[in-house]
């Protein structure tokens, strides 16, 4: 069960800050050895696919998996070069991460903002929509017409998030409009990514090989982006979750009681970068990945937490709804 943090004795501002301060620090050895232990078994991972073409294409798939798991490592090394955790250098978190996000389809210098956006407002009613899985309050759902309902029954359906949801993501990327949280920088970003993706396409059209490389590729990202969605969700949405509107809101809760840790078995807590330590993450974001179980393990205020794990997926997802008179997230079911 989650215990309400906010305002308890030690989790003032100046403890939370030290914290962040001890393990913030970036350990360049431990971040070049994790880029080569990702992008090389990554690059192994399509090299054996390609090889397995050969084959009935149900081995190309069955690598897909492991492959993708890759990937999802990858993606976690933009994250933390996102949050210019992941070495001492800004100019080589932000190198890494145009790379890194390139791989991954993702534009790096605009998801950032978007997840800075995402960290600030966490859990705060009046500010969504920020990088969060869309959620509404019961008094809106019941003020929505019956089409407007259906359609948001619909991006609640764990089908579409996990199947249409990659497939949606992948598009909303390539296209930005100007915004508050989209200056020059950001569309800059969206575009030579975008110009990237077109290079890589055309060159392997030129090289006569652009179906074995959708083959490959295609199937390895679905999976990648469809893993991504399942853990940003399972680590926000779930029994006993923090939501507020200012001023009540507060950014201590948000962390500790928004953010869930998620205990996966220990292959995949490497795989995914230790993400499921989600709590001491929104916390202090500048805690590179390959610290945070070190964070976590010594301070007892990362232990009032709700711990989840893969079996709790199912209830999770019928989760939709923030019922604000009783404080918790409920399910269309228990709205009838």
């Amino acid at each position: 069960m989650t215990t309400s943090v906010k305002g308890e004795t030690g989790l003032g501002s100046t403890s939370w800050r030290e914290i962040g301060t001890k393990y913030g620090r970036t350990e360049t050895w431990r971040a070049y050895t994790q880029v080569v232990t990702t992008l090389v078994p990554l690059a192994a991972g399509f090299t054996l696919m390609a090889l397995s073409l050969s084959l009935p294409y149900w081995v190309t798939l069955l690598l897909a998996i492991p492959t993708a798991g890759f990937l999802v490592r990858t993606f976690i090394i933009m994250h933390d070069c996102a949050h210019s955790s992941f070495l001492p250098s800004r100019r080589m978190n932000d190198a890494i991460g145009a790379l890194t996000g390139y791989l991954t389809l993702t534009p790096f210098a605009q998801w950032r903002r978007d997840h800075a956006i995402h960290h600030a407002s966490s859990g705060d009613l009046d500010r969504r929509g920020h990088g969060d899985v869309d959620t509404i309050t019961v008094a809106e759902y019941k003020a929505r017409s019956k089409k407007d309902q259906f359609k948001y029954r619909m991006k609640r359906n764990p089908f579409a998030l996990l199947l249409v949801g990659p497939l949606y993501l992948t598009y909303s990327q390539r296209f930005r409009p100007r915004s508050k949280a989209t200056k020059d920088k950001q569309l800059y970003s969206v575009w030579w990514t975008n110009a990237a993706i077109v290079a890589t396409v055309v060159g392997f059209a030129l090289a006569g090989l652009l179906p074995e490389f959708l083959m490959i590729y295609g199937p390895t990202m679905f999976l990648a982006a469809s893993g991504g969605i399942f853990l940003f969700y399972i680590q926000h949405q779930f029994e006993g979750t923090y939501w507020d509107r200012k001023p009540e809101w507060d950014y201590v809760t948000a962390s500790i009681a928004g953010s869930s840790y998620l205990k996966l078995p220990q292959p995949l807590m490497w795989m995914t970068g230790n993400i499921g330590l989600h709590h001491v993450h929104h916390m202090a974001p500048r805690i590179p990945n390959y610290l945070l179980q070190e964070a976590h393990d010594e301070n007892p205020m990362f232990h009032k937490v709700t711990v989840v794990t893969l079996k709790d997926a199912r209830r999770a997802f019928q989760l939709a709804l923030w019922d604000e008179e009783r404080n918790r997230l409920i399910s269309f079911r228990e709205l009838k």
